[in-house]
């Protein structure tokens, strides 16, 4: 998987591409631990996501939980099989999704 942030002022955007799985789900992490902190906005861009495994759906909630506290998360570009991974999980009732 690929990940490419851009960072302005209290907003983050991720850009993902490939698969959000077991193998790639630390990555994400990471890259959350070390930027998360002080944002006001996460934005995750999915355009380029083909597929999301529950440790993906964990990391993403993970981060839900964190910006919640002081803002809001939005999953954009999402294809229609991540959506569906989303709404057989019912995370498409948590995640602001565009």
């Amino acid at each position: 998987m690929q990940i490419t942030t851009e960072k302005n002022d209290n907003e983050l955007i991720i850009a993902l591409e490939g698969s959000l799985d077991t193998l790639t789900s630390r990555d994400l992490e990471n890259e959350l631990k070390t930027s998360i902190n002080d944002i006001e906005s996460l934005i995750i861009d999915m355009e380029k996501l083909d597929y999301v495994s529950s440790a993906g759906l964990r990391v993403l909630f993970k981060a839900y939980k964190t910006v919640s506290k002081k803002g809001k998360m939005t999953l954009k570009n999402v294809k229609p099989e991540v959506l569906e991974v989303l709404q057989v999980t019912g995370f498409d009732n948590v995640f602001n999704i565009e």
